[in-house]
């Protein structure tokens, strides 16, 4: 067996009465949404082949199956980065997993610093787009012809105008912009900032693009939601910190968590 076909059968083993149609990853400090799942099967990264060892604070590494609100879940509770080991596709092997398993949607969530003026600390941005500053992809390597992806649209647009509308809904400022994926691990300059916003960017951060790709590559609709954390290089007089990362992605998530728990009512399994 593959590391993907262990993996996926440890998870219907543990996991048989769920059959998850979306699947979620959770970026720094916004995993409390996945310990807020109530009668949950956990699987620890390490017990699951091809899963990749978590080694920055804030992502717990765990698989957490769930309901919410009617909806088979399946939750990635963390995210390796490039950054880490110098490898895009890191998280090849659980998105990989998420589509053999019967995700048809996945929905990224990150830590991201601000661009936009409006967007302040605290606040949620629908991605719309992206750039890929770093020039690599999680599809080097990979052979035959589907590994040419057609990144047109995708962020999903009826996705995106469903989190809009629940959004509205629950009163919650939802902003919306483009992300630009910088491979860290250190804080990007006020001038790669301010050549960042020359381009387009309203928000930055150092993950989620591989996830994107991937996911498109396995046929996956994706949907993709920032939690504002800090001010980017240069635009406010504070120091950038991991710390202060995950103490305002915390105060973010709550937001985060309507969206995500009203979006999953809308697509019980």
């Amino acid at each position: 067996m593959t590391e993907i076909q262990k993996a996926v059968q440890l998870i219907r083993d543990k996991g048989a009465n769920y059959k998850p149609i979306i699947g979620i990853i959770l970026g720094s400090g916004l995993g409390s949404f996945g310990d807020s799942i109530k009668e949950s099967i956990v699987i620890p990264y390490q017990d699951l082949d091809g899963f990749p060892e978590t080694g920055v604070e804030g992502h717990g590494g765990r698989l957490i199956l769930g309901r919410v609100n009617g909806t088979d879940v399946c939750v990635l509770q963390g995210r390796a980065h490039y950054y880490e080991n110098g490898k895009a596709n890191v998280m090849k092997v659980p998105v990989q997993t998420l589509a053999e398993l019967g995700c048809e949607i996945l929905i990224l969530t990150n830590a991201a610093g601000s661009l936009s003026v409006e967007a302040q600390p605290g606040s949620v941005m629908l991605v719309t787009d992206h750039i890929n500053f770093t020039g690599a992809s999680p599809l080097f390597g990979a052979q035959g012809n589907s590994r040419f992806v057609n990144m047109v649209d995708a962020y999903d647009t009826d996705l995106r105008a469903a989190f809009q509308e629940i959004a509205n809904q629950n009163k919650i400022k939802l902003h919306a912009g483009v992300y630009i994926w910088y491979c860290g691990p250190n804080f990007e300059t006020p001038a790669e900032i301010r050549t960042a916003k020359t381009l387009g960017a309203q928000a930055v951060g150092m993950s989620t693009v591989p996830e994107v790709i991937l996911a498109r590559y396995f046929g996956l609709r994706v949907a993709a939601l920032s939690v504002i954390t800090n001010m980017a290089a240069g635009m406010a007089n504070e120091e950038l910190s991991h710390e202060q990362t995950i103490e305002t992605a915390a105060s973010g998530a709550e937001d985060l968590k309507i969206l995500l728990t009203e979006f999953l009512k809308r697509n019980k399994s």
